[in-house]
């Protein structure tokens, strides 16, 4: 027994020594970051990113439990190696909302290849910045929460987003991110506030997400192919909403969407826009704010087309009662639809 036992021992020094873990590991504590939500720790972070983004190893940024005050940052690549950041705790920005409304963007990743953000909490703080749009003063232009500009193979795994200033996350000309198990959270009344808005993008999947936000959950712009939606909650808010499109003479369409699986409750708008083909809508469900539950209302010279609707239930005020419009649209309804379909098949 004690022969063996001193083999254990002696294993297990071994492979302490010799096979340690390949990962990189950087904490925002050990960097300088704070974690009483009032002392600024944009440096501490963007020191963790330097250090892992110039690691030949997978890298992992840890923040621990507690507050982190963060200005404006930018996370930019290419990097060496893949990055996982890990956050326990919750991201503050400055309670004055100029600090971070003047650029258009919080926290900015450009150009990053296989980066993951995993848990935690964005907070914008973004409720004096409403105010100050509602009342018409001279606002700042405000800023998205999160942002990934020209980014591949991305993941955004369990984040909460709280009282972004506009939307809360934005996927910008991005190839291969999956967003799963997120939720994005502003007061209903809050302006422009999108859960998630894609552009210029391919091959984006959203799935097992809590949208309630003061505008669309999720808004599909110009160029947006291969988009997958699952298991979506999603109100109150404007909807799952294609567009706003046509605004450029040569603008990129939408196609190949998909939502499937989700559950709508007291949202305003479904889909409008132009040049919008391979879109399917199955086993969707929910309440309606307004009597027209399903709008599809594109454009004459470039109708919607290979538009599928299957197993659709939307009711008004509780009631079977929903109604439909469709303009310029083609396409194909099977199973149980509520309301009526409007679509001509082609």
């Amino acid at each position: 027994m004690a022969a063996k036992l001193l083999i254990s021992c002696i294993l297990s020094l071994f492979l302490t020594f010799f096979f340690k873990p390949s990962n990189a590991a950087y904490n925002v504590i050990d960097l300088g970051a704070k974690s009483d939500g009032e002392t600024d720790s944009t440096q501490a972070f963007l020191k963790a990113w330097a250090a892992a983004c110039s690691s030949v190893k997978a890298s992992t940024i840890y923040v621990p439990t507690g507050r982190y005050l963060i200005k404006n940052i930018v996370f930019r690549g290419p990097c060496k190696n893949k990055i996982a950041i890990q956050i326990k705790g919750t991201i503050v920005a400055p309670t004055d909302y100029h600090v971070i409304g003047k650029t258009g963007n919080w926290i900015l990743f450009v150009q990053v290849d296989r980066v993951s953000v995993i848990g935690g909490t964005l907070d914008a703080q973004g409720a004096g910045f409403w105010a100050c749009r509602k009342s018409g003063q001279n606002c700042p232009v405000g800023s998205r929460s999160i942002t990934f500009d020209w980014a591949s193979n991305v993941m955004i795994s369990g984040l909460t987003s709280i009282n972004s200033q506009l939307i809360h996350l934005a996927i910008n000309s991005c190839k291969n991110v999956i967003v799963r198990n997120v939720k994005l959270i502003a007061p209903d009344e809050s302006p422009n506030t999108d859960g998630i808005h894609i552009q210029s993008s391919t091959g984006v999947t959203i799935t097992g997400s809590i949208m309630q936000t003061g505008d669309d959950c999720i808004s599909i712009g110009p160029g947006t192919r291969n988009l997958y939606m699952s298991s979506i909650k999603c109100g109150p808010g404007h909807g799952v909403s294609i567009g706003s499109l046509g605004w450029g003479v040569n603008e990129d369409g939408v196609e190949n969407v998909t939502l499937t699986n989700s559950r709508f409750t007291g949202s305003d708008n479904g889909a409008s826009g132009v040049k919008i083909s391979q879109v399917t809508y199955r086993n969707i469900q929910g309440t309606s704010a307004t009597a027209e539950a399903v709008t599809f209302d594109c454009s004459p010279g470039n109708p919607c087309r290979g538009i599928i609707l299957q197993d659709i239930k939307l009711t008004y005020m509780n009631k079977a009662a929903a109604t439909s419009s469709c303009k310029n649209i083609g396409g194909m309804s099977s199973g149980v639809l509520m309301p009526e379909s409007c679509l001509y098949e082609g």
